[in-house]
């Protein structure tokens, strides 16, 4: 993270927002992190940064974790289940008082917004390194917010201002306000206990719904109904207070990709607002800030609708999971500025100092299958993970490594991917070459759908709201769906993998195994299925470029591989590729991710077959196979006869 930084810093010239800490400035000895994976690691950074020593809490399967080794200090504080050990608040603070820590970053879900807890941590006066709460309850019921809101003169979406006690009392309001209409639950977040309803049969059912689920998920079955906002934009901004009554804005991140009101990318700035509207934003955002009182980071959500009318949504009280792509343009540390205010210090900046320098993306990269309903979790061990860290302005937060399981107790989250460009299009390149290179093996992942979002002819465009992925793909996910072009693209770079490995398999040492054949082979012919279809294709090779030619088109495959490395990079006709070869055997059968798709069984596969005999047997000179006398998976016995050639 900290190298990241000083790359942004020095290549593109906001060195006076850097997070070097001021030695004069005393902060805290100790803080421990009341959370897990990435986002406890990102805090970790910075307060080792800092000269802060970090202590870990931890259940009991996640002992060897990668934040628990990056810690000063580590307690176990329960078994798998969040709550008995993430959310068991007693056993935290037993961790507190063990440690000595001085304050308490909560980092983001679990007890990042729970009022009770932030209370027992002051009654032993240990800091909560967030707001106060009063911020936390006011801005933590949706009721109490969108009162409080409008108190503010913040814009807010029409609605009932109060809590629906009954069916009845809903289907009158919702004919009030006018369909259609959103009944949501007071206390909730995530999108649980939400439905849109678009005439009285569908309140009923709603409420009903949404009441249970509510219950079911915060304990709390109040709900709200508001206007429904149609084909709307989810665009947010982040504030940033001290104790002293100075806030600031941070300018927006646009996050209308989504699925079930789950953020999927997100970016900063959003191509849609203009100035002037962003800053009509910012300072309702503030306002909404000061009216609580608020102190810490925190994120202003609003809904904006086609003509730039926006509308207060909520406030989360706390360090937001996409906070990195406002780091990258605006060059503060979220986190370092979160301690310094509950430290007591004042903030550093006016709002006249914030830029927007560039542009950040952040995917979300999850262990999850996209191709059900656009991402269902996925659990395993990670076989092989390689982050794209070796190229420029991709920054990775994660909390796993290889060998990590992804466990189905808690979010199935690997890491956030953020690139950052002086452009939005140097940052999509940047997010297309990044996601091409990550390496995941042992776990369904969402690379696929990643890719094809942001290479989606739409979100480069701009054209995106929350409804982007049932329009785009109202029939679900299918992956990359091969044109003709990239079919041939396809078909060239395995046949030309395929090669590549029986030449290799040949030499030992550099020196043919077979010595009666000293002449290595220049020309093949191929047959490969890919996608139920046959496709002869005939392949030479001059050097390292290789020439198919299949249907009469020619496409020459250029690259040096390594068939060790999970990664194959190779220019096609000149274009660059980074292919990933997920699995090959003796047989013949190559699994390839290719354009962020697994070509594989249940999508598209993929299998060489060598007309001439240039395989794993080694033939002793260039033939044709006459006949083939055995079959997949059958045994054969020293001097069975296998092929015949002529």
């Amino acid at each position: 993270y900290a190298s990241f930084w000083t790359r942004c810093c020095a290549v593109h010239g906001y060195a006076q927002y850097s997070t070097a800490c001021s030695p004069n400035e005393k902060t805290f000895d100790k803080i421990l992190i009341a959370n897990r994976g990435e986002i406890a690691c990102r805090v970790m950074k910075t307060c080792h940064k800092m000269g802060i020593q970090t202590v870990a809490v931890h259940s009991d399967v996640d002992a060897s974790a990668v934040h628990v080794k990056m810690a000063n200090e580590a307690v176990c504080v329960g078994p798998a289940p969040t709550s008995k050990s993430y959310l068991n608040m007693d056993a935290i603070m037993d961790a507190v008082r063990a440690t000595g820590a001085q304050a308490v970053h909560p980092g983001y879900g679990f007890l990042s917004e729970n009022k009770e807890f932030a209370k027992r941590l002051a009654a032993e006066g240990v800091a909560f390194i967030g707001p106060d709460t009063y911020a936390l309850q006011a801005m933590g019921d949706k009721i109490e917010s969108k009162l409080i809101a409008k108190a503010a003169t913040v814009n807010t979406i029409p609605g009932y201002d109060g809590v629906v006690k009954t069916v009845e009392e809903a289907v009158k309001i919702s004919q009030d306000i006018g369909y259609p209409v959103m009944i949501k639950a007071s206390a909730g977040g995530g999108g649980k206990g939400m439905r849109i309803a678009w005439n009285d049969e569908e309140t009923r059912e709603g409420f009903r719904f949404s009441s249970q689920e509510a219950a079911s998920s915060f304990g709390d079955d109040r709900l709200l109904i508001e206007k429904f906002i149609d084909n709307p934009r989810h665009i947010e901004i982040q504030v940033l207070a001290d104790k002293h009554g100075n806030a600031l804005w941070l300018n927006e991140r646009e996050c209308s990709i989504q699925r079930r009101n789950q953020k999927v990318v997100e970016e900063a700035p959003s191509t849609f607002l203009d100035a002037a509207t962003r800053r009509a934003m910012g300072e309702q955002a503030v306002q909404l800030a000061k009216a609580v009182q608020y102190s810490s980071a925190g994120t202003v959500e609003f809904l904006v609708d086609s003509n730039k009318n926006f509308y207060f949504l909520e406030m989360n009280t706390r360090l937001q999971v996409e906070h990195p792509i406002t780091e990258c343009i605006t060059g503060l540390d979220l986190v370092e500025q979160m301690i310094r205010v509950a430290k007591g210090y004042k903030l550093q900046h006016k709002q006249e100092d914030i830029p927007i320098n560039g542009w950040a993306i952040e995917s979300r990269v999850y262990a999850e299958d996209p191709y059900k309903s656009f991402g269902l979790p996925s659990i395993g061990r990670l076989s092989r993970y390689q982050e794209p860290l070796n190229l420029s302005n991709v920054r990775v937060d994660s909390g796993i490594q290889e060998g990590s399981d992804i466990s189905i107790y808690y979010d199935p989250m690997i890491s956030k991917l953020v690139t950052y460009g002086a452009t939005r299009a140097e940052a999509l390149a940047s997010m297309e070459d990044a996601l091409d290179n990550y390496v995941i093996r042992g776990v369904t992942h969402n690379i696929s759908l990643l890719r094809e979002i942001i290479t989606h002819p739409r979100f480069i465009s701009g054209d995106i709201s929350t409804n982007f992925l049932p329009e785009v793909y109202p029939d679900g996910f299918k992956g990359h769906q091969l044109e003709a072009d990239s079919r041939r693209e396809l078909l060239a770079a395995a046949a030309a993998l395929h090669i590549t490995a029986q030449l290799r398999s040949q030499r030992v040492l550099g020196d043919l195994r077979v010595s009666s054949s000293p002449v290595e082979c220049s020309h093949w012919e191929l047959c490969v299925e890919l996608e139920e279809g046959r496709h002869h294709v005939d392949v030479t090779k001059s050097g390292k470029v290789y020439t198919v030619e299949m249907d009469g088109v020619k496409v020459e495959v250029d690259g040096q591989w390594n068939l060790a490395s999970p990664l194959l990079p190779l220019a096609i006709n000149g274009t660059h590729r980074m292919l990933q070869c997920l699995s090959r055997d003796a047989s013949g059968k190559i699994v390839l991710q290719y354009l962020g798709t697994s070509v594989a069984e249940g999508q598209e596969i993929c299998v060489i077959e060598a007309m001439k005999m240039q395989n794993s047997l080694t033939a002793a000179r260039q033939a044709k196979v006459k006949s083939v006398h055995c079959k997949p998976g059958e045994t054969v016995g020293e001097g069975d006869l296998l092929v015949e050639l002529e």
